[in-house]
């Protein structure tokens, strides 16, 4: 008898008490609370690799970017966008920094962000640097105006949110949209000749040459930018509009004032061409046709419509 009740003190000494278990376990978890987050280290568009944790607060400045956060399903985690995130209407309330070519750095420290998530060509580069030199890091954006631009703006995104599947995707699907954009376009033996207007302020009108976003954009919708000779945007002058002869118009109608389309109708420059004879004029929003985000394939399709009404185009 003497020696099970030895056996039993030896069993009941070697067992940790509740008390003690629930030490234990109440340690673990603050070991593992204590842990620092894995930092994630991205090579941005300039080429610096940007260290980041977790963002929880991003100020997103630019359309595309902020449409591409909430396409991903992470618009919670911005705090602030700028005056060009229009889409999705949700984004409209949250607070505003300003245009994304004129911000001003003590604006967007104000938000308290633990992340500044910013198309390339965000500016001025003096506010760029003042944020780059505070302790909130800065993420450029790649922002090329192609296809693989827009993709590779997506899965730049997705990385450095931590949902590289989801971008995935939506990558795939806009690809896969495009493509058969593509194949419906084949059917078309004419590439009309398209001019994108700008603006028509102080009574110049402001065209898209080549390499600009318009540019991609009609290639897309299977028409050819009637404007060559320059890159970007610029004043077109009377003789180059006459040279120009567009079958089709566009312009933003975010942009435009009220009576921009009737002042381009009106223009001597363009009274013999095709686009005026015919009043063939769309006007579609700017961040829409020419962000080259995650609706880039709807858009696309929604101006390959307009300039060929003879094909029978899936709908977006």
């Amino acid at each position: 008898m003497s020696g099970t009740g030895s056996m039993k003190q030896i069993f009941s000494s070697a067992r940790p008490s509740r008390r003690r278990s629930l030490q234990i376990l109440l340690g673990g978890c603050a070991l593992l609370a204590a842990k620092p987050a894995i930092a994630t280290e991205l090579a941005d568009a300039t080429g610096r690799v940007v260290s980041f944790s977790d963002p929880r607060r991003i100020v997103s400045i630019g359309g595309a970017a902020t449409e591409t956060i909430f396409a991903l399903g992470e618009g919670k985690r911005i705090a602030a966008i700028d005056t060009t995130s229009t889409y999705p209407p949700e984004a409209g309330a949250l607070p505003n920094v300003g245009y994304m070519r004129a911000l001003s750095a003590e604006g967007v420290l104000a938000i308290g962000p633990d992340l500044v998530m910013a198309l390339e060509g965000a500016g001025p580069p003096a506010a760029i640097s003042a944020l780059e030199r505070s302790r909130v890091p800065v993420l450029m954006v790649p922002n090329r105006s192609s296809t693989e631009g827009a993709i590779e703006k997506i899965d730049f995104i997705g990385k450095a949110l931590a949902v590289e599947s989801r971008a995935a995707e939506l990558s795939a699907r806009i690809g896969a949209d495009l493509k058969d954009l593509a194949a419906s376009l084949a059917g078309s033996a004419e590439k009309p000749r398209v001019l994108f207007i700008l603006s028509t302020a102080n009574g110049k009108m402001t065209v898209a040459g080549e390499k600009s976003s318009a540019d991609a954009m009609i290639a897309l919708a299977g028409g050819v930018n009637a404007i060559s000779g320059f890159d970007g945007y610029k004043a077109a002058s009377a003789e180059a509009l006459v040279v120009a002869s567009p079958d089709a118009i566009v312009m933003m109608s975010n942009l435009m004032a009220p009576d921009a389309a009737d002042q381009v109708l009106a223009s001597a420059s363009l009274a013999a061409s095709p686009a005026v004879a015919n009043k063939r004029i769309a006007l579609m929003e700017g961040t829409y046709l020419l962000g080259f985000g995650p609706r880039l394939a709807e858009a696309a399709r929604d101006l390959a419509h307009f300039l060929h009404p003879e094909l029978k185009l899936r709908s977006g």
